[in-house]
């Protein structure tokens, strides 16, 4: 499907621009760095990340979800991913505060925040691409529904891609050794806190048949 398709292929430079963040927090925390690099940084989680990027999950891909498979965005999979856009907003929105005030204690709130942020959203990108697209993609194919259309970016969206990119080279992307990544559901925060995984949330029952139809025949 072309636009899971792109919007997994987005996280990647999501992922690095997170990373060459943190490098440009740990700086600003020191007394070094830009403060306007670290505005541009913000408009990219702004603009490309949430306004193109989420927008494009929450308008057309959950949508057609609930409509088309019938899966309840009140709860599971759904829930979390949208309660981390609401979450991460809310992140966006005390760094950008913390980074006005331009002061010895705001700078290490920006880097503690930054942090955090990129904690939930280095998760949030390694739910997606292990159990929110390519299962939700499965379950639309299996109702018929074989691509989705999204709009293309804006030109401001395309001018915050463009500047973070730009910021690349300049920060290197760190590397968080204290996050623990990786796939599947038993990786993720929400995991039996909010969510108790995709087989109990999203499974229907011709799927537990089948699983019980395999161990029986091993």
């Amino acid at each position: 499907m072309k636009l899971a398709d792109e919007l997994i292929a987005e996280h990647e430079l999501i992922d690095r621009a997170l990373g060459a963040f943190r490098t440009w927090a740990q700086a600003w925390a020191r007394g070094e760095g830009e403060v306007a690099h670290g505005r541009a940084f913000l408009t990219f989680f702004q603009r490309w990340a949430h306004d193109f990027h989420h927008a494009r999950e929450e308008d057309v891909f959950v949508p057609a979800l609930v409509a088309e498979v019938s899966l309840p965005r009140e709860r599971g999979p759904i829930a979390v991913i949208l309660d981390d856009h609401v979450v991460m907003g809310r992140l966006r929105a005390a760094m950008t505060d913390s980074l006005d005030r331009d002061d010895a204690g705001s700078r290490q709130r920006v880097d503690e925040l930054a942090r955090e942020f990129s904690h939930r959203l280095w998760h949030h990108l390694d739910a997606e691409n292990s159990v929110f697209f390519p299962e939700g993609v499965e379950r639309l194919r299996k109702r018929g529904v074989y691509e989705l259309e999204g709009r293309g970016p804006t030109a401001d969206e395309l001018e915050a891609k463009r500047a973070v990119e730009a910021l690349l080279e300049r920060y290197p992307p760190l590397r968080d050794a204290t996050v623990y990544r990786g796939d599947g559901c038993v990786m993720c925060p929400a995991y039996n806190e909010t969510c108790r995984g995709l087989e109990r949330e999203w499974w229907t029952e011709s799927e537990w048949d089948e699983l019980s139809q395999r161990l029986g025949s091993d």
